[in-house]
């Protein structure tokens, strides 16, 4: 087995990790260099499939302020935000956003060159930035990658899978342990600091807006490390996925759309969202999706409708380019044609517990992204908060380490020795077919764990969780990143099946059908595998 050793460790590539690669190389001090790990391709993330934009409370927008952006979102988070956490990642959007252009991001702008915003759902104003029409998060990832490739200070693993990290039994995490799918070889890193930015987990359901890689890897990590997580009971469903299967996801018809008038509509082009909030289109998405789900169960269809004939032809072909020409793919002209709608896993809002510069419960080891869980959004996300949250966490994070001394360790005790044992030794089997097994798992967590839930239905799911689980040999050591992925989808299907089971209430994205109302004693929900068991922070 080889060893390595670096002064700062980041896993995953999406925009959070990308910005802290490039903010922790500007500012810390590396004497042993940075490493980013990923177990694709640098730039294939969650990130390079946000459509609709990043939230920026600039200063030039007269129209909008950070006290109104904070109301929106502790509004849609059901009581869950931290408004501390809120207020901070509000307040610095101005200045991070400002700082993103120096990498070389673009977001579109008018023919004055002034930044251009749009109207999301939940939002009271246009803040919205947006590049390349509905290609933000692409465009932004691209900008990231190019200067992290041409940066000779950070070191990139590709086709890269991070499987267990190095905890000592002081509870410091010393670095990880890889394996890389194309040598099937192992390596031992150590670091002063690993920055878990691994993304969400909508890969553990049937129908979802997330590429194949959101498989839930960090949680898993940190969750066998021992890390405190929060709120995993919470996944919010988009309401208006594309209802055409075909590939591994869903394509996402961004919230945009209905941002600049289109309307959900039955068969008949009926409109109905009246009959479910008076914000109509533009309520949070948790009731947006209900209604959809509902309004798909009572007619007996696949899928609902949204109608948005009535925005501009030369608009559409502007602002959304991409998703025009995937519904032309699709035989549909956005101009004058219906749109195919349905529910799909979209975003995690639960996570690695941490605070505004990603610390967790385990010294050394931080979380930023969609893989942590900052109090930010709650119970349910405010549209276009992720991205924002991903560059000013990672901003922090890099801030915070750049007055650390980031030598690598030194000194390795028994328990991570122990640990890099386990997969010393090779396994005499031979590859194990995951993909029957996966689509197993994902019809689960959608009949049992997903947009309506009651005690009776989550139990099943735990059930056939374990006896899923019973059958798949792998415990520690596997053979590909196709076995890594199954593994760590058990384990974060279960904590969240869990701990939906636990809280009985319904808030936010979390919608119990046998307990209706909203318990307002509770709040955030904790796990750790050290405790073994769930409690509620009062």
């Amino acid at each position: 087995m080889k060893y390595s050793n670096y002064s700062t460790i980041i896993i995953g590539s999406g925009i959070a990790g990308l910005y802290a690669a490039l903010k922790i190389e500007q500012q810390a001090e590396l004497p042993d260099g940075i490493l980013l790990i990923t177990k694709s391709n640098l730039g294939e993330s969650n990130s390079n499939y946000a459509q609709g934009g990043m939230v920026g409370v600039m200063k030039e927008n007269k129209n909008d302020s950070t006290s109104s952006h904070i109301s929106d979102t502790i509004k849609a988070g059901a009581g869950l935000s931290e408004f501390n956490t809120v207020k901070f990642i509000s307040e610095n959007s101005d200045r991070v956003i400002k700082d993103l252009l120096n990498f070389g991001v673009e977001f579109d702008r008018d023919e004055n060159g002034a930044l251009t915003y749009t109207l999301e759902a939940a939002h009271s104003v246009k803040r919205v930035l947006h590049s390349g029409g509905d290609a933000t998060g692409r465009m932004v990832e691209q900008a990231l990658c190019a200067k992290v490739r041409e940066n000779e200070n950070i070191d990139i693993y590709e086709q890269t899978v991070a499987v267990d990290l190095l905890v000592n039994s002081k509870s410091e995490c010393k670095g990880v342990l890889v394996f890389n799918n194309i040598t099937k070889e192992y390596e031992t890193i150590y670091a002063s600091v690993v920055i878990l930015a691994t993304g969400g987990i909508g890969q553990l359901y049937k129908y979802t807006t997330n590429p194949v890689g959101a498989t839930g890897d960090g949680l898993a990590l940190a969750y066998n490390a021992g890390a405190v997580m929060q709120d995993m009971e919470f996944v919010q469903f988009h309401p208006t996925a594309l209802a055409i299967d075909g590939d591994e996801n869903r394509f996402l018809i961004s919230e945009a759309v209905r941002g600049e008038g289109a309307k959900l509509v039955d068969a008949d082009g009926v409109e109905f969202m009246h009959k479910y909030d008076e914000r109509l289109e533009l309520a949070p998405r948790d009731i947006v999706t209900r209604a959809n789900y509902n309004e798909m169960k009572k007619n007996h269809t696949d899928c609902v409708y949204l109608n948005a004939t009535c925005i501009d032809t030369d608009k559409i072909k502007k602002r959304f380019p991409n998703i025009s020409k995937k519904c032309l793919e699709n035989g549909i002209d956005m101009a004058h044609d219906f749109i195919p709608v349905a529910p799909a896993a979209h975003y995690f809002m639960g996570g690695v517990k941490t605070n505004i510069e990603g610390k967790t419960s385990i010294d050394g080891l931080y979380a930023i992204g969609e893989v942590a869980s900052t109090g930010l959004h709650g119970g349910n996300r405010l549209a276009s908060n992720s991205l924002l949250e991903c560059v000013v966490c990672a901003f922090e994070v890099a801030d915070y380490l750049k007055s650390k001394k980031l030598d690598s360790p030194k000194q390795i005790d028994t328990e991570i020795k122990t640990t890099i044992e386990q997969y010393s030794e090779p396994l005499e089997s031979d590859e194990i077919d995951v993909v029957p097994l996966k689509r197993e798992l994902q019809n689960i967590m959608w009949e049992h764990v997903g947009i309506l839930r009651d005690e009776a239905s989550l139990l099943k799911g735990i059930e056939k969780l374990d006896k899923l689980a019973a059958s798949f040999p792998r415990k520690k050591c596997c053979l590909s990143r196709a076995e890594y992925e199954f593994r760590n989808m058990l384990t974060v299907a279960k904590l969240i099946a869990i701990s939906a089971l636990q809280r009985k209430e319904s808030r936010g994205a979390h919608y119990r059908t046998d307990y209706l109302q909203t318990d307002e004693a509770s709040s955030h929900s904790h796990i750790s595998k050290k405790e073994g068991e769930i409690c509620f922070a009062k």
